[in-house]
């Protein structure tokens, strides 16, 4: 099994969800910006630079949402791929601390987009934007989830 280890922030601003359109070897949706680690990368370093790369958004991390575990099956991978592959998805509650918006060039996305919350279910998007507002909905806004 392949192993991939990826971070991602969710940024809610004004009624609206910031996404990244990923368009990749014949598949494409709305996603949230992030990507897989690089290097010796920690997760919160690797949610802040893919947003930044696939934004043009400097970010800042407010708190760790969750990590969603998604195993992907070989032959529902990109063509080739001969073994299952394990999606270990670190999600952040994040800010926009300064930046334009701007499109990602020779990437894995395409366009960046602020999407009125209200708007998401006429959009194609990956099942990790649903999980990711879940988790969002469910964390307080101070961080510190209650323990009742």
């Amino acid at each position: 099994m392949d192993i991939r280890v990826a971070a991602y922030g969710v940024i809610i601003r004004d009624g609206c969800i910031l996404l990244a359109h990923w368009n990749e070897h014949g598949r494409s949706g709305w996603t949230l910006p992030g990507g897989g680690l690089e290097g010796g990368e920690n997760p919160a370093q690797t949610a802040v630079r893919e947003i930044f790369e696939e934004t043009g958004y400097h970010a800042g991390l407010d708190v760790l949402l969750g990590i969603d575990n998604h195993v992907i099956s070989a032959r529902s991978r990109i063509a080739g791929a001969t073994h299952p592959l394990n999606a270990i998805r670190v999600l952040y509650r994040a800010h926009i601390i300064s930046g334009e918006i701007t499109h990602e060039l020779d990437g894995s996305s395409d366009e960046a987009r602020w999407v009125p919350l209200d708007e998401l279910e006429s959009l194609k998007t990956v099942e990790l934007v649903r999980i990711a507002l879940a988790l969002n909905e469910r964390m307080p806004a101070n961080g510190i989830p209650d323990e009742r």
